[in-house]
């Protein structure tokens, strides 16, 4: 595991496709900007992006110029409508659906580049828990896990958990729930997520992993609207339930993560 700095890597992943994760990542990076912070978001999932669909981007330059030498990181660099940065990845790039040497080696020196030029960087990861995505995540110092409330969601998010866990010797994982229907649904599903793993995968000190709720965000209408509409949720309907849910997520992360580090 590679730790660049502690706090300011966040990798935001899933065990299921569908269930948010690019609209959290977009969302909470427009959420932290709002506080002050010098944002970036890597779309980290390299074969299948999709962060340039979520914020209406049409990108001349991509991560994969960027590897293959044809820009500098500055030129594939670019202004998101939240007022973050973003540096986008090619949709379909199939030499980048297996973790090979040359693959990590960009992606290291990659992460070097980069993190020293803002407060905190979003990973934006894939889906599941394929050699490149437990890659990606190995990069950051913070784990931030998005499930729903349905079953296979779940599941997926357990055997998510467990790899990262048992694979990277992970101890903390922050849960944040999408969709839930009820206030304190996920809470409950922390616990019982927590319960499965301390009988399973072990608990207690380097024996275990313990998660945190972040929060949940609601059932709302507008989540939909807006990505219909290609916008920023905080900046198409900002008052609504969901995007005050972010905003929440977003206080938690700087009080629990980012000042944390920066005091030690």
């Amino acid at each position: 595991m590679l730790h660049p700095a502690k706090g300011k890597v966040i990798a935001i992943t899933s065990g299921k496709g569908g269930v948010g994760k690019t609209f959290l990542s977009a969302n909470l990076a427009a959420a932290l900007t709002r506080r002050g912070l010098r944002v970036l978001v890597l779309d980290a999932d390299l074969g299948l992006a999709n962060l340039d669909v979520v914020l209406n981007l049409y990108p001349k330059l991509t991560l994969h110029d960027v590897f293959t030498g044809k820009c500098t990181l500055e030129e594939a660099i670019v202004a998101a409508p939240g007022g973050f940065s973003v540096l986008l990845a090619g949709s379909g790039m199939v030499e980048y659906s297996r973790l090979t040497p040359e693959v990590r080696e960009d992606f290291l020196r990659l992460i070097g580049e980069v993190v020293p030029r803002y407060d905190v960087v979003l990973l934006d990861t894939g889906a599941g828990i394929s050699d490149v995505v437990l890659f990606a995540l190995s990069l950051a110092s913070e784990v931030l896990l998005v499930a729903t409330p349905e079953p296979t969601s779940l599941t997926d998010a357990y055997a998510t958990i467990k790899v990262l866990a048992t694979q990277q010797q992970r101890q903390l994982i922050r849960l944040v729930v999408n969709q839930a229907a009820r206030p304190g649904d996920g809470r409950a599903i922390t616990q019982q997520l927590q319960t499965v793993l301390n009988r399973f995968v072990g608990a207690g000190p380097g024996g275990g992993v313990r998660l945190v709720h972040m929060g949940d965000i609601p059932v709302d209408p507008a989540v939909k609207e807006a990505v219909m509409r290609r916008q920023l949720l905080l900046v198409h309907t900002p008052g609504c339930p969901a995007a005050l849910a972010v905003g929440q997520i977003a206080g938690r992360l700087v009080d629990t993560v980012l000042r944390a580090h920066a005091a030690s």
